[in-house]
């Protein structure tokens, strides 16, 4: 089967079914790529209620913005939607091969947007609250907390950003250090703030009718309206790793301005993906969908200058 034969390829496979890749799928339909979508159903912010700081969609449940998504792709013929999650990129002569268990889907090239996989502190209690209760972006999970109690949990260098980026938002700001020691700095910076720090370890957060109680391993338990961590990540899909893709200090696969990855063919967008110039990913759904779209015109714009070359000077 080949991997350029019209009749048995797509033009492009887009693996991730968040908004970069919807966002990427609607581009190349636009102009009449063959399209097809692979959505795994796995989804970075599956545990949020609703998006926030969205323009035209601020407070939308995720999953509805993803319905009317896939419901505006649907007016689209060239564009395929397959709720299956990909297991492999194989290069194969010019294009790819998208391994699908037993199955596998030839294509021209390629656009990643299968996102990040976030690693929580090990505090007890915190997973279930989060993406509710507990969140890491102030931008969008900030201002529900309006006039409410708020912990920043943490004792490395973020802890002192984010409550500032909470102070105007907040009623009281608590630093849960969790054991760990904060830099004389940090903590010399928060006292200037008028920012509390509970320096025990924190032995569980339990869900309460105004946000959480937190427990500590020693002293009286603190009533919070929402909790912000600092968590790690790494790629959710093994394909930058598979295709030998650059990664950057952050963790996630560099892309220049226009989408492009270290392998020609192979594009990257959303959070997974961003350019040397910025210190790390941002995880916006705003930023996520231009990104998508960024990647789709680069898509485009190659595939059309392998099929139409431009005239060479003499």
């Amino acid at each position: 089967m080949s991997a350029t034969d019209p009749l048995t390829s797509y033009d492009a496979v887009v693996i991730g079914g968040g908004p970069a890749g919807l966002q990427a799928a609607l581009t190349l339909g636009r102009m009449h790529r063959r399209v097809l979508l692979l959505d795994s159903g796995e989804y970075r912010n599956a545990t949020a209620e609703h998006m926030h700081n969205v323009v035209t969609n601020d407070g939308r449940p995720p999953a509805e913005f993803r319905a009317v998504a896939r419901a505006e792709l649907a007016a689209y013929a060239t564009v395929t939607v397959r709720e299956d999650a990909a297991t492999a990129v194989v290069p194969d002569g010019d294009g790819f091969r998208v391994e699908l268990g037993a199955d596998a889907v030839p294509a021209r090239a390629v656009v990643l947007a299968t996102g990040l996989r976030d690693t929580l502190p090990a505090v007890p209690g915190l997973e279930p609250l989060f993406g509710t209760v507990a969140a890491v972006c102030p931008y969008c999970h900030g201002h529900e907390l309006s006039g409410k109690p708020v912990a920043v949990l943490g004792s490395g260098p973020h802890v002192s950003r984010v409550a500032f980026l909470l102070e105007r938002i907040a009623n009281r700001l608590t630093v849960l250090a969790d054991g760990g020691d904060l830099d004389p700095d940090t903590r010399a910076l928060l006292a200037d703030a008028g920012v509390a720090v509970r320096p025990e370890p924190v032995k569980e957060l339990v869900r309460s009718a105004d946000g959480a109680t937190v427990r500590f391993a020693d002293g009286p338990d603190e009533e919070v309206g929402g909790i912000f961590v600092a968590a790690e990540f790494g790629q959710r899909a093994p394909f930058a790793q598979q295709l030998g893709l650059t990664l950057l200090p952050s963790g996630a696969v560099e892309v220049d301005a226009m989408a492009r990855t270290s392998l020609p063919g192979v594009f990257a967008a959303g959070d997974m993906a961003h350019t040397s110039a910025m210190p790390g990913p941002l995880a916006s759904v705003l930023m996520a969908a231009a990104s998508g779209q960024m990647a789709a015109v680069s898509l485009d714009a190659e595939l059309l200058g392998r099929d139409h070359p431009a005239p060479q000077a003499a």
